[in-house]
């Protein structure tokens, strides 16, 4: 887990500017503590930021290779799960090996394959190789965007970066936001826009999309997309494959020379992850697993049961501790810590993000890195496996637009009212979100609640769950801490997107093929848990700390944010307690403190970034 970062000026002379290339570079500590590296010829800069976490020395970066008259150079985030079998190939095909890393399989995959080396990987990357003889750089991204890669132009120099902070500290680069800024910020925040970003002229590489850049300009490729078929599997062939492939990938992501744990809320997913780890664990003589656990103060006491979050953790985390002999930390977060690192969070994406739902994520890393340097996450699973309310809900399903944010008018009426005049939202996320429903492919053969559900599968596996990887990654990089999501294994999806939805929701439950599945390897509570998120604070501190930040906000008349929003509103959800915003801003957690806390972060994101406004 890394960071990379470089420009590439075809037209002039740029082997002099390392001073440039450091400075960028220097953005990304946070991602890669351990060791930086750079690469700089007359036409590409490169540097690299690492977090080691295998071979320490062998896979040290940019790594250069020669190969038929051309120069090589690669500098790469994240982490191939199938090094081993691709290493073995490429030995049968002639190649041999000085280190132990994935990096030296990934460089020498793309000498051999070219291109198509994307669809040989499975894991979560994104890379750049340049080709000295080519004069041509090669840049990919994973299937699902695990891992992030951003890039912009400025006159002639092509600059990327695996986070926008990188591609704004290049000298003269402006930072501006117009009006499709503000309808990501404020229409589909904290999504965003496969392909674009907050600030205008940066964009990112899409998940499975690769790019090339030379002297003809920039081509962007799309290399995988979930096919819709018929599924010919019954239901216990269907188990025994979702089992395969859940034990493959998870055992997959075991592999580490460095500390390495789970994360175990005591839900079905977490608790899917620490069973299946704690058998690698035991089978391979390591010991008793590592797990972790995050809480709030006084949160069992202020704890209110609602349709999002049914009930508390704690219980459930014993049951599993005690079934499989884990050694388990509980982590206890308390509420000035979730507002106070507000501003880290926002740092962290170089946009407003989910507010404490992210700012807890970061200290629960934050706390966890003393003992482990790698931790396996349950995130995904209610993507993959249809397990959100939104899939079950008539007021959701009825919404004609995206399930997870359906408060449209509350959102227009956050606007300022000259801007209000010039941006209409519900146009913008219209649009997204029939632009969206227009891939969806679905099949004759399926019933009409499959043909349904599969584009909300669609919409929440390529929104929803991307603002969720988003945030895992920024939230663990930002502590130079890797986290891991088998869930998000490109064949789980692959399966899991055909299988019919009578039978994905077996017995009339959220997941319920997935709890049937696994129904002999976990206690019975776990199976029959009902879904309960990522936890959140419930404690009324919270709410009280975020409305007097806003309030603190809202009474300097030169704060940044009434340049953009409609003060007035603002004031009513203040007196409101958030009441104002009748429906959650977003999610299931986003409730009337997280918005509050979402437009402290604007107003941060607005000081700290400084970008011009231009409509």
């Amino acid at each position: 887990m890394c960071g990379l970062v470089g420009f590439v000026n075809l037209k002039q002379n740029i082997s002099t500017y390392k001073n440039v290339l450091v400075n960028m570079s220097s953005t990304l500590s946070r991602r890669g503590p351990d060791e930086d590296g750079y690469y700089i010829r007359e036409n590409i800069a490169m540097a690299h930021r690492r977090l080691i976490v295998i071979d320490p020395e062998g896979g040290k970066q940019p790594m250069v290779e020669s190969f038929c008259n051309s120069e090589y150079s690669l500098v790469y985030n994240g982490q191939i799960y199938n090094t081993k079998e691709l290493r073995e190939e490429l030995i049968n095909n002639g190649f041999t090996f000085n280190t132990r890393s994935d990096t030296e399989v990934l460089l020498k995959g793309f000498l051999h394959y070219g291109y198509n080396v994307v669809n040989k990987l499975n894991g979560i990357f994104a890379f750049a190789i340049w080709d000295s003889k080519k004069q041509e750089l090669f840049l990919a991204r994973d299937h699902f965007g695990v891992k992030p890669l951003f890039y912009s132009s400025l006159d002639d120099t092509f600059i990327f970066s695996s986070e926008i902070k990188g591609i704004l500290a290049y000298p003269g680069f402006e930072k501006i936001i117009d009006s499709q800024s503000i309808c990501e910020l404020f229409g589909l925040g904290p999504c965003h826009t496969s392909g674009l970003t907050a600030f205008k002229n940066v964009f990112e590489i899409k998940p499975a999309h690769f790019a090339i850049y030379n002297k003809y300009g920039l081509n962007i490729h799309q290399y995988w997309n979930l096919e819709s078929k018929e599924h010919t599997d019954d239901l216990n062939n269907t188990c025994d494959k979702v089992n395969y492939l859940l034990e493959d990938s998870i055992n997959r992501q075991l592999i580490s020379d460095v500390p390495l744990c789970t994360f175990l809320s005591g839900g079905l997913d977490s608790s899917i992850i620490t069973a299946y780890a704690s058998k690698y664990c035991k089978d391979n003589g390591l010991g008793p697993l590592n797990t972790f656990s995050v809480d709030y103060v006084d949160n069992d006491k202020n704890f209110v049961k609602s349709d999002f979050q049914p009930n508390s953790d704690n219980y459930y985390i014993d049951l599993m501790v005690n079934a499989f002999n884990t050694n388990h930390k509980r982590i206890v977060l308390d509420t000035p810590e979730l507002a106070d690192n507000l501003y880290n969070a926002m740092i962290s994406r170089d946009t407003p993000g989910m507010a404490d739902v992210d700012s807890s994520l970061l200290l629960f890393c934050k706390n966890v890195k003393p003992y482990a340097t790698v931790a396996i996450s349950g995130e995904c699973a209610d993507e993959i496996f249809a397990g959100y309310p939104w899939f079950y809900r008539d007021d959701a399903l009825s919404s004609n637009t995206f399930p997870w944010s359906i408060a449209i008018s509350e959102r227009q009426n956050l606007l300022n009212s000259d801007i209000s005049k010039k941006i209409d939202l519900k146009d913008y996320i219209d649009f997204r979100y029939n632009e969206s429903l227009s891939n969806v492919k679905t099949l004759d053969s399926d019933s009409k609640e499959t043909a349904q559900k599969r584009k909300i599968s669609y919409l929440t596996l390529n929104w929803f769950m991307q603002t969720l990887l988003d945030r895992s990654d920024r939230a663990a990089m930002y502590n130079g801490f890797e986290l891991r999501v088998p869930f998000c294994d490109y064949r789980l999806a692959e399966y899991l997107w055909n299988i019919p939805w009578e039978m994905k929701s077996l017995n009339g439950r959220e997941k319920g093929l997935l709890r049937y599945a696994v129904r002999n390897i976990l206690p019975d509570e776990i199976i029959n848990r009902k879904k309960s998120p990522y936890p959140k604070t419930h404690n009324p501190n919270y709410l009280a700390k975020v409305k007097s930040m806003l309030t603190e906000i809202m009474n300097k008349p030169n704060s940044p944010i009434n340049d953009l929003l409609n003060r007035e509103f603002i004031l009513n959800i203040l007196e409101t307690d958030g009441k104002a915003f009748s429906r959650p801003w977003f999610g299931q957690l986003m409730t009337g403190p997280q918005l509050m806390a979402y437009l402290c972060q604007v107003n941060m994101w607005l000081e700290e970034y400084k970008p011009r406004i231009e409509l």
